[in-house]
């Protein structure tokens, strides 16, 4: 008879020694012999032994024991046994067994499987250890990102994600019909979130993205997450002040919270320890001098000339250097959007910043916005972009205008860097890039 005692969740068994648990899962996997089966059982929040003795269940609950294979659905109910040795240190010593489907031979085995196997297997390959403990590491760097901003009284005012037109440039939007109109896939939230914070104060959007540029690196995806911080009365200070303050509080809860995940991706914790202090915060004429100054010395090679945008080359040259994330500021103007405020000491640049980290690139894209009704109607006519379309943020300039600034961060790239993941693929439940929608 199997009991029907208080469901436990394996990641809460340390807290429970001695006790009488329900544990509701999945085989990750078996071994044993004779009147011994030692069952590995996953549940999400973890993965914990389950010890089936022979005098400890009944004959039936045994053989049933023996029955399962990779990824068979089951529950058991045991005594809590703390063991340092034990996966997590605890194991389960198991009175009761039941059985809710014995799986079919599972496709994904231990042999090794190449990238596009097992990206088109990505609805069964998200229970492996690794993934399993990616996605749990996503969900704890969004709820920090959130935790961090509320705690600085931030609301949360979402963008639609439907809009009528560009906020980066034209040409990687991804057009759709909307009823008798056209309509775009939002590129970024900052424009609404923009009208949001003259309501609010101090906001943030956060949901998908969509990018139709045609890359195939590493760190793109067509779909991705995003949140947007956008504050009133902002200069670039705070905007810079509040994207790192957010980070690094990030980093020390992913440390506090995910110790195991990052075990489990081979993640070193005294990376993540040498990423918790001060940024350094340089501008951009100041770090082109230096990536030519590496160039000529053959530090590295690069066909970054200055004015241009930064490379991969050149994120991975300042990671290098400085072993930290580092903040560029006070960008050339060619290389940024409309919307970004001139600096008023030198007009070619904006006041932007990137966060550029070790190993991801850049993670954030933040800047002051253009507060000024009449700059701000010239460069939308110079972008060429449709002045009817953006009257309703022309509108912003004209109802108590006020300083103002924010900053996106992309979730799959800060995933990624935090937990030493080369491929921004892996980062997300279930990438959309240039080759793949399925599954």
């Amino acid at each position: 008879m199997f009991e029907e005692v208080a469901i436990a969740r394996v990641a809460k068994l340390p807290a429970l020694g001695g006790e009488t648990v329900r544990l509701q899962g999945w085989l990750f996997n078996a071994r044993g012999k004779g009147k011994l089966m030692f069952l590995l059982l996953r549940d999400g929040s973890g993965i914990c032994q389950c010890v089936v003795s022979a005098k400890n269940v009944s004959e039936e609950d045994f053989q049933l024991a023996k029955g399962l294979t990779q990824e068979s659905s089951f529950e058991v109910v045991g005594v809590v046994q703390l063991d340092e040795r034990a996966p997590g240190g605890s194991e389960i010593s198991v009175t009761s067994v039941r059985v809710h489907q014995v799986a079919e031979p599972y496709p994904i085995g231990k042999k090794e499987h190449g990238p596009g196997f097992l990206m088109d297997h990505r609805h069964l390959w998200l229970r492996s250890k690794k993934q399993m403990a990616l996605m749990r590491v996503r969900h704890r760097v969004l709820k920090s990102f959130r935790e961090y901003l509320d705690d600085d009284g931030f609301f949360c005012v979402d963008s639609p994600i439907f809009t009528p037109n560009a906020c980066e440039g034209t040409s990687t939007l991804f057009e759709t019909e909307y009823f008798e109109e056209r309509a775009f896939l939002t590129q970024s939230g900052q424009l609404y979130a923009e009208a949001s914070a003259m309501a609010l104060g101090r906001v943030y959007c956060f949901g998908p993205t969509f990018r139709a540029e045609k890359s195939k690196t590493r760190r793109h995806l067509t779909e991705f997450w995003m949140l947007e911080p956008e504050i009133a009365f902002a200069d670039l200070t705070m905007v810079c002040d509040v994207a790192e303050g957010m980070i690094r509080y990030t980093i020390r809860q992913v440390l506090e919270h995910c110790a195991q995940d990052l075990v489990d991706l081979e993640q070193d914790a005294e990376n993540l320890e040498a990423w918790d202090k001060e940024w350094p915060r340089l501008k951009y004429d100041d770090v082109a001098e230096m990536l030519m100054a590496w160039k000529a010395e053959g530090i590295y090679e690069s066909d970054f000339q200055p004015g241009d945008d930064l490379g991969a080359p050149d994120e991975t040259a300042l990671g290098n250097h400085y072993g930290c994330p580092v903040m560029v500021t006070h960008w050339p103007k060619e290389v940024k959007a409309f919307y970004m405020k001139r600096d008023a000491d030198n007009p070619d640049r904006v006041l932007g910043v990137d966060i550029i980290a070790p190993t991801a690139g850049e993670i954030v894209g933040g800047a002051v916005r253009e507060d000024d009704h009449d700059v701000l109607l010239e460069r939308i006519k110079k972008h060429d972009l449709s002045v009817e379309d953006f009257q309703w943020y022309l509108d912003l300039r004209k109802f108590g205008s006020v300083p103002h600034g924010g900053f996106g961060i992309g979730l799959e790239r800060t995933v990624s860097w935090l937990t030493g993941v080369e491929h921004i693929r892996e980062c997300i439940p279930f990438p959309r890039t240039l080759q793949r929608i399925y599954p």
